[in-house]
């Protein structure tokens, strides 16, 4: 006993070593992402940022599908080792999803299978000794079965499964509703086996870890890590401009079913309360490829539904308020982020800001119905005063719990826990 003991000991010893190790030598890492990461794909993107500034070396394999956006494609060359970009084409998702439609794997699992992208994968384990994967969300997941021997973290940035149970119940349309019935079941059983497969399953939110943890068939929740998003604090952050009066802003990728759900709920529910007491009120909606739903609102002269602009932070420190009136959805809204980082206040609906821990009026106005909502509207409209509080207090929140630095050293943490592991 006392040999085996002293064995046992030795052993734990050379762990301790190893792993004290692995803590002070930079790692190769071998991103992958079923999409080009960019200031839309914000986590994978800033991931990417502060990994390269921590001194990694990095290698991203992106699929690249038809028509994707590759703004970032410069600053990603800059930040990693090398970029392999594999096309996606456009019939390959349609084949992907009719494939699956007759197995338990969900059509979003499937959408990014690639022989191109298995070979590549192949081919650069073979000439690089990488020391930790990640891959990303549930549109990467079955890319890694093209991995072997090499420690594993998988990004699944929400539940999936809760998202698609609350467009169910709240989506905007019944083709969305129709979506989610579609794949809800699949995406349950494949999320529930999320543990099984990986090392390490990270998600943005309690609410998400929560929401895995019911469908686990691996009850070793160790393996579900919440990781928070971010916000670039040097990008975004106040600006010397200055603020249009009673101007509403609302941002984010306006061709996104929720979005479309909030934009017009805002356009059509709220803003008629807020332009009773105010008629000279003005709404913006900002962000990329508005559905013809929401073009159609700019038929009245005080809507500006813009479509893509090269940059969003004038129209945040531009507007008076920031509103968020999201009906559903998962993880952390980084459209909140991004406003609160600006000090433009905010007034959101519950579900926008519930993976959030914010205190309701001081970090930010949190109204559900849309009397209530145009109500804080109005009292902030008044209330110049409030206004700069409200906006100063959300900026000091992401300052102290949303620094990209802070993620980025809690994910190189999470690579060296599973590589002490294998």
């Amino acid at each position: 006993m006392g040999a085996q003991a002293s064995s046992l000991s030795q052993a734990r010893s050379l762990r301790s070593l190893v792993y004290k190790k692995n803590l002070m030598k930079p790692l190769h890492i071998l991103f992958i992402s079923p999409y080009l990461p960019s200031m839309i794909r914000v986590r994978p993107y800033n991931f990417l940022k502060y990994l390269a500034q921590h001194q990694h070396k990095i290698t991203l394999v992106a699929l690249e599908p038809s028509g994707e956006d590759q703004s970032g494609l410069v600053e990603l060359r800059r930040w990693c080792h090398q970029v392999h970009l594999v096309t996606l084409p456009r019939w390959r998702p349609f084949w992907n999803a009719l494939s699956a439609l007759p197995s338990r794997t969900p059509l979003q699992a499937a959408y990014s299978r690639s022989p191109e992208m298995t070979a590549r994968l192949k081919q650069l384990q073979q000439q690089n000794q990488f020391d930790v994967v990640h891959v990303e969300h549930l549109r990467g997941a079955e890319l890694s079965q093209a991995i072997n021997d090499i420690p594993v973290v998988f990004d699944s940035v929400d539940s999936i499964t809760l998202l698609f149970e609350r467009v169910l119940a709240a989506g905007p349309n019944l083709k969305s509703r129709f979506l989610a019935w579609l794949d809800l079941s699949r995406t349950r059983h494949y999320e529930g086996r999320l543990q099984e497969k990986f090392k390490r399953v990270l998600v943005t939110s309690p609410l998400d870890r929560e929401a895995l943890e019911r469908i686990s068939s691996n009850k070793n929740g160790d393996r579900l890590v919440v990781l928070p998003n971010g916000v670039d604090l040097d990008y975004f952050q106040p600006m010397d401009l200055e603020r249009a009066p009673s101007t509403v802003i609302f941002t984010g990728k306006m061709s996104y079913h929720a979005n479309i759900a909030a934009g017009l709920d805002l356009a059509t529910k709220v803003m008629p309360l807020v332009w009773q007491d105010m008629p000279t009120a003005k709404l913006v909606i900002a962000g990329k490829d508005p559905s013809a739903e929401l073009r159609a609102l700019t038929s009245d002269s005080r809507i500006d539904v813009t479509g893509t602009v090269p940059d969003l932070r004038p129209y945040l420190a531009q507007a008076t308020i920031a509103v968020t009136p999201i009906r559903y959805g998962v993880g952390i809204q980084n459209k909140v982020l991004e406003a609160m980082a600006m000090a433009t206040p905010v007034v959101s609906s519950p579900q926008a800001v519930s993976a959030l821990q914010l205190k309701a009026e001081e970090d930010v106005m949190v109204a559900e119905k849309p009397p209530e909502m145009a109500q804080a509207i109005i009292k902030l409209f008044n209330n110049p005063t409030r206004q700069q509080q409200i906006g100063q207090a959300g900026r000091t929140y992401v300052e102290t719990h949303h620094d990209w630095n802070m993620a980025a050293k809690r994910l190189d943490e999470t690579y060296r826990a599973v590589m002490n592991e294998a």
